[in-house]
């Protein structure tokens, strides 16, 4: 699944899918767009994605390799002893103003502090509070779906998952939209209507689908409730 911009063409995207959703109510979808400001606002989420690129300890072993103080350090930077302490501990998120005049005093680029070194096999946990629900199309008055990214703050991925819920929509209020590599659906609640190559294909609770997403395609909740479904896709074959 990707964002839509045209109501009645299909359109393609570059970036990641988006997926995540209530029911269909004006009521709900303004309680949704209250719950993304907060969640876009959270510093705690901001430090988990940082954090996993490790970049206090990559300060701390320049510092050490190189053989400085952190006093030292500090006359260098113009930073205080303690703020670079609190910066290799991790309990300061550094600004990217700070983290380039720390590259400079040890010769390194900024790609240095975002680059895993150690190349180390993934394993990455998402706590359910950590997400953020997002529409398919942020200034759209009735979304066709809304999104959860289930491990946003991974590093290159070779797939994307996402938990998705579908208001009950009619097949003239969705758009069609595509996009390269292929896309698995798992319904868990309600019932969801995909069209593709010019047909609705109905899936209820349980029911499974993969397909070539660079196919046009849409989706829509169809029953009493909204539906909910785990989605993943994945990159182009090359």
């Amino acid at each position: 699944m990707e964002e839509d911009t045209s109501q009645h063409t299909p359109v393609t995207h570059d970036t990641e899918s988006h997926f995540s959703v209530t029911e269909n109510s004006a009521h709900e979808l303004s309680h949704n767009e209250d719950t993304l400001g907060h969640a876009e606002n959270s510093e705690s989420t901001i430090k988990r994605v940082l954090s996993s690129y490790e970049i206090g300890q990559k300060i701390r072993q320049l510092r050490l390799r190189k053989k400085i103080a952190l006093v030292d350090l500090g006359k260098h930077t113009g930073l205080s002893a303690s703020m670079l302490s609190q910066l290799e501990n991790g309990k300061l998120v550094p600004t990217l103003a700070t983290l380039a005049r720390i590259a400079m005093v040890f010769d390194v680029s900024l790609d240095h502090f975002f680059a895993d070194r150690r190349r180390r096999r993934p394993f990455l946990v998402v706590r359910a509070s950590e997400r953020m629900k997002f529409p398919d199309r942020p200034q759209a008055p009735k979304p066709d779906y809304f999104f959860e990214c289930l491990a946003f703050s991974s590093q290159e991925k070779s797939l994307q998952a996402y938990m998705a819920e579908f208001p009950k929509r009619g097949s003239d209020e969705v758009t069609e939209h595509y996009h390269d590599g292929a896309e698995f659906i798992h319904v868990l609640e309600g019932t969801l209507v995909i069209h593709y190559q010019n047909e609705d294909h109905v899936l209820g609770v349980g029911d499974s689908v993969y397909f070539d997403s660079a196919e046009p395609h849409s989706y829509r909740g169809s029953g009493r409730t909204s539906a909910r479904a785990l989605v993943v896709t994945t990159p182009p074959r090359l």
